[in-house]
C-alpha cells in the first residue's frame, strides 16, 4: 500500500471492541487530515471500522487484509460542531 501514515496503530490480538476503542483515542491525538494506519486481528474489526467511519466526519482511504491482520487507514476528519 503507498499511503504513509502519520501514525501506526498495532492491536494485534485484542479482541472487539479494543481495536477500535484504541483508534478513536489515537485519532483524537492526531491533526485533522493526518493518517492513522490500524493493524488488527479481530476478524470483526472488519465491520467496526466501517461502521464507525460511516458515522463519523473520518475518512477510511483504504483497508486490506493480509495474512490473518486487518490494515485500515483513517484519515482524521473535522470534527462536527455540536
Amino acid at each position: 500500500m503507498s499511503l504513509q501514515p502519520d501514525q501506526v496503530l498495532d492491536v494485534c490480538g485484542l479482541p472487539c471492541p479494543l481495536p477500535l476503542l484504541k483508534a478513536k483515542q489515537a485519532l483524537a491525538r492526531l491533526e485533522a487530515g493526518q493518517l492513522l494506519e490500524v493493524r488488527a486481528t479481530d476478524a470483526g474489526s472488519w465491520q467496526d471500522f466501517a461502521s464507525y467511519v460511516e458515522l463519523s466526519p473520518h475518512a477510511m482511504p483504504a483497508r486490506e487484509e493480509r495474512d490473518g491482520v486487518y490494515h485500515y487507514w483513517l484519515r482524521k476528519g473535522e470534527e462536527r460542531a455540536s
